[in-house]
C-alpha cells in the first residue's frame, strides 16, 4: 500500500484531499491528511468580522466535516519534514509517516515581531484582521472607537490576499459613514508599493477609488519601527505617521514546520515550479496555496484554479507519465468597496488586471475594475460556493485557465 500524505487541511489541502480520494485507487493508495487545528475558517470572512458584518459561527466549521471517511485525518503539529528520506515526523506521539507522494499545503502566518516595537501595542490599539483572534479583538475595539486617525500599514509583500487591505479601508469608510462619524475619522492607507496595487492599470483605478472616498495613500512607505508610546509608525526614510488605531498587515511567512525542516526560502515558502506546481527540488513533493513561492496572489481563487492543474499532474506522475498540465497564474479577486458594491479583478502571471467584463465577453455579467452591485452579490455568494463546492473538490463550471476575452487593454501614463 502506497501513502499519499497531505500536510495542511486548509483550503488547498482539503480541496486536494477530496479530489485525490476520487482519483486514486483505494486498493493501492492510502491518503493521510494532517493538520494542527480542528477548526476550518472561511478566511475571506475575517475581513468582515471587525465591522460586525459576519458572526463568528458563519465563518468556522469543524474540519472533519469536509474530509471523507476514506481519508485518515490526524490532528497534530508537524515536527520535521524530510523529503530526502520521504518521511514526516509529527509532534503528537513523535509518529513518523513514510510517504510515496507528499503535498505541502501548510499555508502562511503573520509575524508582527518582525517590526520593531509592534508587539508593544499589539491588541491594545494595534490589531490585525488576518487571524480570527485578531479580527475579533479589532471588532471589540471598533465598537468603542468614536474618532481619530485610522492607519492601515502593509509591512511587505507577499501577503495573503493583496487586495484585502484595500477592502478594509473601503469597509472602514462605509462602517464609519453608517455610524455617522465618518467626518471624525481620518483614513490612511500606508503601503510599501508605489500605489494602491502592484500593477499600473489596477493601481491607478483602485487609487482613484481611494481618493474618491477621501482615503489618503502614503505610498513607498517602508516601515522601520512602531513607537507604541507615541502612537506613530516610522519608515526607513524618516517619515512618520501618527495613529489612534493601527491596523497592521505584518510580514507573512510560511509555516514554522517549513522553517524547522529547512525546505523553504528566506520567508519559508517552498520553492515551487510555477507551472507544474511540483517542488523545484523533489519530484514526489507538490505544493499548493500559500505555502508556495508562486509569483501570484495568495488567495482562495488561486488555490481553486491551480488545483485543477495539480490534480492532473499528480495523476500523471503516479501513472509514470510526463506532466502536461500547466498553471498560468490565474487569479480572480473581489474587492468589496462598501455601500453594497464591489470591484473585481482578473489576471494571470503574464497579464495584469484590466477593465472589461467577466467571465464572458459582451454579456459579463460582472464588470472588471468597476464598482457594481452585481460584483457585490458575487462576493457574498462566494461563501456558499466555498463551503459547498470548492472545499469538497467539486469542479466549478468556469474554466480555471485565464482568458483575455472581454478585457480591454489600456495604458496608464
Amino acid at each position: 500500500m502506497k501513502t499519499f500524505l497531505i500536510l495542511g487541511a486548509g483550503t488547498g489541502g482539503t480541496m486536494m484531499a477530496n479530489k485525490l480520494v476520487k482519483r486514486l485507487d483505494p486498493k493501492e493508495w492510502k491518503i493521510i491528511l494532517v493538520d494542527k487545528n480542528e477548526t476550518h475558517y472561511y478566511q475571506p470572512g475575517f475581513l468582515f468580522l471587525p465591522f460586525g458584518y459576519y458572526k463568528p459561527d458563519q465563518i468556522r466549521k469543524p474540519k472533519k466535516t469536509f474530509v471523507p471517511s476514506a481519508i485518515e485525518l490526524i490532528f497534530s503539529d508537524i515536527e520535521l519534514i524530510e523529503p530526502d528520506a520521504n518521511r514526516v515526523t509529527l509532534t503528537q506521539g513523535k509518529r513518523v509517516i513514510h510517504y510515496d507522494q507528499l503535498l505541502i499545503a501548510t499555508g502562511t502566518d503573520i509575524h508582527p515581531e518582525e517590526v520593531d516595537g509592534m508587539l508593544d501595542g499589539w491588541r491594545k490599539n494595534i490589531f490585525d484582521y488576518y487571524t480570527f483572534d485578531g479580527a475579533m479583538a479589532l471588532n471589540g475595539f471598533l465598537k468603542n472607537f468614536n474618532g481619530g486617525r485610522v492607519v492601515i500599514n502593509i509591512k511587505e509583500m507577499p501577503i495573503k490576499c493583496p487586495v484585502a487591505p484595500l477592502e478594509f479601508m473601503f469597509l472602514a469608510d462605509y462602517y464609519f459613514t453608517k455610524r455617522g462619524i465618518r467626518d471624525k475619522v481620518e483614513l490612511v492607507y500606508s503601503t510599501p508599493l508605489s500605489g494602491a496595487f502592484t500593477k499600473p492599470v489596477a493601481s491607478k483605478m483602485l487609487g482613484d477609488v481611494l481618493e474618491k472616498k477621501g482615503i489618503h495613500t502614503e505610498a513607498d512607505f517602508d516601515i522601520m519601527e512602531v513607537d507604541a508610546g507615541s502612537n506613530l509608525i516610522r519608515s526607513f526614510d524618516g517619515r512618520e505617521i501618527p495613529y489612534d488605531l493601527l491596523v497592521s498587515i505584518p510580514t507573512n511567512m510560511g509555516s514554522d514546520a517549513i522553517k524547522r525542516s529547512g525546505i523553504g526560502n528566506e520567508l519559508y515558502f517552498v520553492p515551487t515550479n510555477k507551472e507544474t506546481l511540483r517542488s523545484e527540488k523533489w519530484e514526489n513533493v507538490w505544493v499548493i496555496g500559500d505555502a508556495s513561492n508562486l509569483p501570484t496572489s495568495k488567495a482562495g481563487a488561486v488555490v481553486h484554479y491551480s488545483a485543477e492543474t495539480l490534480i492532473e499532474n499528480i495523476m500523471s506522475a503516479v501513472e509514470g507519465k510526463p506532466l502536461t498540465a500547466r498553471f498560468d497564474g490565474h487569479a480572480t479577486c473581489h474587492i468589496v468597496s462598501g455601500f453594497q458594491k464591489s470591484l473585481l479583478i482578473d489576471f494571470s502571471y503574464d497579464v495584469e488586471p484590466l477593465p472589461g467584463l467577466y467571465p464572458f465577453p459582451v454579456v459579463g455579467p460582472f464588470p472588471l475594475l468597476k464598482e457594481s452591485w452585481l460584483n457585490y452579490v458575487g462576493k457574498l455568494s462566494f461563501k456558499w460556493i466555498y463551503w459547498n463546492i470548492m472545499l469538497r473538490g467539486i469542479p466549478f463550471p468556469l474554466p480555471p485557465d485565464y482568458s483575455i476575452a472581454g478585457k480591454k487593454k489600456i495604458s496608464v501614463s
